[in-house]
């Protein structure tokens, strides 16, 4: 569907004669509704070199490390990152009903797994509120694992793979919503 619209937006704005009688205001609305069906591809966290800029940027992490914003701290933010990967490859998260899977494809999927970065202080999901102490060392070691595990598989491995809460997602979408988190809190604790 999205395809669609971008594709009627281009034919529509190339169109000499109809961007001729635009008033300034239409074309930027125009322009603005366009801008959001382009992509801006993330790096690709399955790839070596990508993985391995964001586990140097892990490696940088101290447990005196502080948070920039949020209440969480070095190692809660860590143990929080590991949990999309507990989703991903441990059955230890119950998965959620039918309808709830419904309204989280529908309503948070796009959210998670598209290129706009989260902003600060967003409330998160359950399964990933972590509020007790953790190991930072041990909670270091599982992400890193996770995303070594995740280059050793491969992009190609999940595409198509099913999601604990999104349904089927293919290869761009997994590794949005693994980049996009990583990114955003390394950059929570200034890494």
């Amino acid at each position: 569907m999205e395809l669609a619209v971008k594709e009627e937006l281009d034919r529509v704005t190339d169109c000499g004669f109809f961007n001729a009688h635009l008033t300034r205001t239409q074309k930027e609305f125009l322009n603005l509704r366009h801008k959001k069906y382009e992509s801006m591809a993330l790096p690709n966290i399955f790839s070596p070199e990508i993985a391995n800029a964001v586990i140097g940027r892990i490696q940088q992490l101290t447990p005196q490390t502080q948070p920039q914003w949020g209440k969480m701290n070095v190692a809660q933010m860590l143990a929080h990152c590991n949990v999309a990967y507990e989703m991903t490859f441990e059955n230890i998260h119950p998965k959620p009903g039918i309808f709830m899977r419904w309204m989280l494809k529908a309503l948070v999927k796009s959210g998670v797994t598209n290129e706009v970065p989260y902003k600060k202080n967003v409330r998160t999901a359950p399964a990933f509120l972590i509020t007790d102490e953790r190991d930072f060392n041990k909670e270091k070691t599982r992400l890193i694992q996770y995303i070594e595990k995740c280059v050793s598989l491969g992009a190609a491995h999940f595409d198509g793979k099913e999601s604990h809460s999104f349904g089927n997602m293919n290869s761009t979408e997994w590794n949005n919503m693994f980049y996009k988190h990583l990114n955003h809190h390394l950059g929570q604790f200034g890494v």
